[in-house]
């Protein structure tokens, strides 16, 4: 994995070069004191990297602001502060991992194999059949077909997948995991909640009711999600 280190503190940069260059597969692409000049050239950079370490207090240009501006297709982010008040606004941002200065090897080794881990994971989804993915279980990969969910819930930073048979928790984004969902088989119905169209039993005004083997469950219909959820399903009246 090619990395890039964002920060101010020329110290932390060299310990984080130092930490890369006994770990043996990352390597260290560049590094910036600066979270304007790394902005600047990530349209370049973007398919060289897969892995940011990033810096949150920084002057002209802080670490937050920082992954405001990146597209969403940007490489992973593994945050490195010497304060923990910056972690919620990080994990907004899907950011791989949140690692404490001082930082020690074990730690960081910890953060990038989760990265590792992740881009792994990415490959498979990518190179995989169009009616399933492979979602992470403890330490294993298990396959989950787009048919067998019924509904998709987020949690603050995690998401819940409700299928047939088990519920997986993951740490990503609602909108994440929308983006990888067929068309048209699946409706966000609501910010913090997605459905199977082909398990939805009954729309109200305020909720929608989807139906499985085990019973009923109705879930919120948010009002900016309603008309795109008609558009989407045969009705034959409206």
């Amino acid at each position: 994995m090619n990395c890039l280190i964002i920060d101010d503190d020329k110290l932390s940069r060299l310990l984080l070069k130092k930490f890369i260059e006994k770990t043996s597969f990352i390597k260290k692409v560049k590094s910036y004191s600066s979270a304007l000049e790394a902005i600047q050239e990530m349209d370049d950079m973007t398919e060289k990297v897969d892995l940011i370490f990033l810096d949150i207090e920084m002057p002209e240009m802080t670490g937050v602001e920082f992954m405001r501006m990146l597209k969403e297709d940007h490489p992973q982010i593994i945050v490195v502060s010497s304060k923990e008040k910056y972690a919620i606004d990080a994990f907004e941002f899907d950011v791989t991992d949140y690692l404490l200065k001082p930082v020690t090897f074990a730690r960081f080794y910890k953060a990038v194999e989760k990265a590792a881990h992740k881009k792994q994971l990415a490959k498979i989804e990518t190179n995989g059949n169009n009616d399933e993915f492979f979602i992470k279980k403890n330490n294993n990969l298990v396959r989950v077909k787009y048919d067998d969910i019924i509904w998709i819930e987020a949690l603050e930073n995690y998401i819940v997948i409700n299928t047939y048979s088990e519920k997986f928790t993951v740490h990503h984004t609602l909108k994440a995991i929308v983006d990888k969902l067929p068309v048209g088989k699946f409706f966000r119905i609501h910010r913090s909640y997605v459905a199977n169209a082909s398990c939805i039993n009954m729309i109200s005004t305020t909720s929608v009711e989807v139906e499985y083997e085990d019973g009923k469950v109705s879930l919120p219909l948010g009002k900016s999600f309603r008309d795109k959820l008609l558009d989407g399903i045969n009705v034959l009246s409206k």
